[in-house]
């Protein structure tokens, strides 16, 4: 069995952290500053980190190539599986014209501000979609949408990116804090209640936030009640849900409840017209041309799949038929030092009837009731893997990259690093998860990784394990905007592809401002107002 090496260079934590780091600062400056495709940054990542990981954390090279593959094949079942049918679904609904009759009735309903659009559809819908498919899907239907009313590709990606970050810790009904309190023996329900005490501060800023980094300050001005009602209608269902409720229902119950109120609200008021901000000539054409198509059915596919996904999950038919697959020459092959040389398990689970076969399902239903022909479903088909072959690759290649550093002990190598810096690590804590979501994309995988190692750091410097458990889930939901998969999936639609390095420029500062944020909205909690935090037993 192999064990875990912590400091493999000169037995120097320092040291060892600044050579683990290596593969992360590689595919940071190759997005970020050379702005080159996610693939490329990916692949040079990965193969960084196999060279670290053989040839200093003494990795055996085929347990090495191993988990990357194990990542790569997670990456594409369940992940892009999910992915793949999700714009599958949007293709669909583009073919059929339901796609322009969802931008018709977004034109005709709401005000003639594209700041307006930009925050029911960016913030409110798209919260929505996360909650039903996640992993970037939102991000790509999303700025679609807005890209049809005037946006530039860019702008649309950068919004929705940011705005993305507010649902996923509570994600897919909930997986993400469920596989938290699974690693770290801290009640689930506790958990998800403190998150539901972080995240809403955050929600209720991000239409704020975004909506002056799009229309300057006298669009805050001019916008601030409904800036106020969707944030904050977001963040109280978000908070009541995940305290009082059933944390799997947050996302659900809170994304419904921002948009019903949103919508609500813009019935009776509406902000003084903007000739800077009105819709594009064009668009407006685009809407009267939009075919016989009522403009209600243009919510049609987004009701089927959230239906279809509710029902799914709560029946639990993604369990029927599953298998759990240990990994040949992986599964237990590996003992993690930082644990007490714990047996790392390395099963993949197969779910034919997974979410992804769910959103499928409604994608086929929905072509149905739209009456879309076989041969032109089929086309949808071939457009879908046409847009996605790319995102693909990448995918597979950054949760590959996940994986290694995980199985070599880098990853364990980078927390301890952290979790050592003494009361520092209060402040560093979301950046733990911050690193975790922006390799795997998931902050199911962040939880995984790092959800432990919160615990263990808290304990030995007598901080709440419960407060810092809660915090790598969301300082995770940061790295989401900023995850090489989230973009590549959300570029996948727009003529922005082989462009993710620009977008990930443009995103990283807003990523990197926001987890401060809450680095110092932790600080308040854990030593101002300490009460805040669940209580559990010892």
């Amino acid at each position: 069995m192999f064990s875990q090496l912590l400091t493999p260079v000169a037995d120097s934590l320092g040291l060892s952290f600044l050579v683990a780091i290596l593969p992360i600062v590689a595919l940071l400056v190759l997005l970020g500053v050379l702005r080159r495709p996610g693939w490329q940054a990916a692949l040079v990542g990965l193969i960084i980190g196999l060279v670290i990981a053989i040839g200093v954390w003494k990795m055996p090279v085929d347990l090495a190539f191993n988990s990357v593959l194990n990542g790569a094949v997670f990456a594409l079942w369940p992940v892009m599986w999910i992915v793949v049918n999700a714009l599958l679904l949007y293709n669909v609904a583009v073919r059929s014209g339901r796609f322009d009759a969802f931008r018709a009735w977004v034109i005709q309903h709401l005000p003639n501000d594209r700041r307006i659009v930009l925050v029911v559809i960016g913030f409110c819908f798209g919260a929505l979609l996360e909650g039903v498919s996640g992993f970037g899907t939102p991000v790509a239907i999303t700025s679609s949408l807005l890209i049809l009313v005037g946006f530039p590709p860019l702008e649309a990606l950068v919004f929705v990116l940011i705005f993305n970050t507010a649902p996923v810790a509570f994600g897919a009904l909930g997986v993400p804090v469920t596989v938290l309190g699974a690693v770290t023996g801290l009640p689930a329900t506790a958990l998800g209640a403190m998150i539901g005490r972080q995240l809403p501060v955050m929600a209720l800023m991000l239409p704020f936030y975004v909506m002056f980094i799009y229309g300057g300050g006298r669009s805050v001005r001019a916008l601030w009640p409904v800036l106020l009602v969707s944030g904050g209608s977001f963040a109280v269902s978000q908070f009541i849900s995940s305290n009082f409720l059933d944390y799997a229902l947050t996302d659900v119950l809170s994304s419904l409840g921002s948009l019903l109120c949103t919508l609500l609200f813009l019935l009776v008021w509406r902000p003084a017209p903007d000739p800077e901000f009105q819709i594009q000539e064009t668009a407006l054409a685009a809407e009267t041309d939009s075919g016989s198509v009522a403009p209600w059915q243009g919510w049609l596919p987004w009701l089927i799949v959230s239906a279809v996904v509710i029902v799914w999950t709560h029946f639990g038919w993604a369990a029927i038929a599953q298998s759990k697959i240990p990994w040949p020459g992986l599964h237990n092959a590996i003992s993690i030092t930082l644990y007490g040389a714990k047996p790392y398990a390395a099963v993949w689970t197969f779910q034919p009837l997974g979410t992804g076969t769910a959103i499928l399902l409604a994608a086929i239903v929905t072509a149905a009731i739209v009456r879309l022909s076989p041969a032109a479903f089929f086309e949808c088909i071939g457009r879908t893997l046409k847009q996605t072959w790319l995102a693909v690759i990448t995918v597979m290649l950054i949760i590959g990259l996940a994986y290694l550093m995980n199985y070599s002990g880098i990853a364990y190598t980078l927390g301890h690093a952290v979790a050592s810096t003494g009361h520092l690590f209060v402040i560093l804590s979301p950046f733990l998860g911050w690193v975790a979501v922006m390799l795997s994309g998931s902050d199911t995988s962040g939880n995984a990784l790092f959800g432990n190692l919160q615990v263990v750091a808290a304990r030995q410097l007598d901080l709440n394990p419960v407060l810092f458990a809660a915090t790598n889930s969301s300082g995770g939901v940061m790295g989401k905007m900023v995850s090489p998969q989230n973009i590549a999936t959300g570029v996948s639609v727009t003529n922005l592809k082989g462009h993710e390095g620009v977008v990930f420029a443009r995103t990283f500062k807003h990523s990197i401002f926001l987890t401060l944020v809450l680095s110092v909205l932790v600080v308040i909690q854990q030593y101002l107002i300490p009460w805040v935090i669940p209580v559990v037993g010892q």
